[in-house]
């Protein structure tokens, strides 16, 4: 079995293609992200690193070229498969925490749970216990509104781990918060994903904490390169 559990081969992207504005942001992208390694995306703003997120994410399908996870070709799939294995397989975390606002940091991280049939009791448990991992099971049940910054990103954290993905994306983690707060949270979404064997491609304009990680990756012309 191969070592690689995000494979991208030859992806390209063009938006708005055959039109006069066409804007081609992926030309041929590929990469492998090992197992259990966490590898660090950077790239100016608008260079094609969120594009090159939601489509090994399979939140979005490249023009050409392959996505495999875990050996698996999902390029091909259909959408309903597609939709499955972004639930079963994919964790993602975005700039911005995306919380529910009207349930609990609790509720938020047990809600995807139940949507892929964990039952409740069950759900609960492992939400307590990432909450807990992060330092927030006596706020388990506060709304986000009622929560800082920094604790809002930890819970989306939580909810992108609650259904033990193999495959961790995350765009800009940290971006929406300031440095020092940055730091601490980042500290602890990399102690979380090195305690559960995670592999990891996190995008990031912090030089600083993509340092920290295994490999940098840089997204240069629409291509991956050796950071």
């Amino acid at each position: 079995m191969s070592e690689a559990v995000l494979e991208l081969d030859g992806i390209e992207k063009t938006y708005n293609k055959g039109r006069r504005n066409a804007v081609t942001v992926l030309r041929g992208a590929s990469l492998a992200l090992a197992r259990g390694e966490v590898a660090a995306l950077v790239a100016p703003s608008g260079a094609g690193k969120s594009t090159l997120l939601h489509i090994a994410g399979l939140l979005d399908t490249p023009d050409a070229g392959r996505v495999l996870i875990d050996e698996m070709e999902m390029t091909r799939l259909s959408d309903d498969l597609r939709t499955r294995a972004r639930r079963d397989e994919v964790g993602f975390i975005y700039q911005f925490h995306h919380l529910l606002p009207e349930f609990s940091a609790r509720e938020n991280v047990v809600l995807p749970q139940l949507a892929n049939a964990v039952p409740k009791a069950a759900a609960t448990a492992r939400a307590d216990m990432l909450l807990d991992r992060v330092g927030l099971l006596p706020r388990a049940e506060h709304r986000p509104a009622a929560l800082s910054g920094g604790e809002q990103q930890r819970v989306a954290f939580c909810r992108a781990l609650a259904n033990t993905p193999r495959l961790l994306l995350a765009d800009e983690p940290t971006g929406n918060l300031d440095p020092e707060t940055s730091d601490q949270v980042f500290s602890v979404l990399m102690d979380l994903v090195r305690e559960t064997g995670l592999s990891a491609l996190i995008a990031t304009h912090n030089m600083a904490l993509a340092a920290r990680l295994d490999r940098v990756l840089r997204l240069d012309g629409g291509r991956v390169m050796p950071g």
